[in-house]
């Protein structure tokens, strides 16, 4: 795995072009439809698929996520965002509460942090010791295993984002009332420790990146580039096929005979556009 750089290098004066939103929309359109596809194909071979998202506070997860789901169905494509432990998961095994979410055949779930908490926010914020943390990172590879084995294609996406960009997101956070609440106690915490973040990142990739459970890394500077990216790369990741199916036609509409619409005062919405 390539070197991910916390400072930006002095020598790189040029940002790189984002992406045009046109391109953007264009390209998304056409990932949508494979998506949809290898939905059908999920569904068609009841595959298992778990789907894993981390990265700091402002990464772009929500956002990815998001492009990756909008056009397929829920009831397939099932997103896992688990609130803080209460204090009976507490008391529990660490992976019990997250194993219930596991795929069954014909599924595809993704989750918005997962497991990996206890190497990142749980560690960092001093919510669990350095003895738990070291015991889940020697319990996790062979964890992910097991998972494999039992015929769960698990993949797993760090987005990576830049000191600067993480500061403009959060600001804007701030300023936006669609957004504040993205921005909790926690994430002005973990802001203000970047470079313990980035340990605990280091040391995770170290323990975790195996050959059956890799680790994919996605600079989300560009937030629009990194969705593209990694919704490319999921697809090549499971090799699917059209389904076939048989030509739709809507059939007729049955002809209204007796029926007559009620005189009934309906509560309609006011039009205000």
């Amino acid at each position: 795995m390539s070197k991910i750089k916390d400072v930006k290098d002095p020598d790189d004066t040029q940002p790189p072009e984002k992406l045009k939103t046109k391109d953007y929309d264009r390209e998304l359109t056409k990932l949508h439809v494979e998506l949809v596809k290898l939905q059908e194909w999920v569904k068609h071979k009841g595959l298992k698929i778990c789907v894993v998202f981390e990265g700091r506070d402002g990464a772009g997860k929500g956002g990815t996520i998001k492009a990756i789901t909008e056009r397929v169905s829920p009831r397939v494509f099932r997103v896992i965002a688990l609130p803080s432990p209460t204090e009976r998961e507490k008391s529990q095994m660490y992976a019990q509460r997250y194993i219930p979410h596991f795929p069954a055949a014909g599924e595809v779930i993704i989750f918005d942090r997962s497991w990996y908490n206890r190497a990142g926010v749980e560690r960092v914020m001093g919510f669990c010791t350095e003895e738990q943390t070291k015991r889940f990172l020697q319990m996790v590879p062979l964890f992910e295993k097991t998972m494999v084995e039992s015929g769960i294609i698990l993949l797993k996406y760090w987005l990576e984002v830049s000191p600067e960009e993480q500061t403009r997101r959060l600001e804007a956070r701030i300023e936006d009332g669609r957004k504040i609440w993205k921005l909790s106690p926690m994430d002005l915490l973990s802001y203000s420790r970047w470079y313990d973040y980035s340990r605990a990142r280091d040391a995770m990739f170290a323990a975790t990146d195996t050959a059956w459970a890799p680790w994919y890394v996605a600079p989300s500077d560009d937030k629009k580039k990194a969705r593209l990216n990694i919704i490319r790369h999921l697809l090549s990741q499971i090799p699917y096929e059209d389904v076939p199916r048989e030509k739709i036609k809507l059939p007729k509409r049955q002809k209204a005979g007796d029926y007559q619409e009620p005189n009934y005062p309906f509560k309609f919405i006011p039009e205000t556009c």
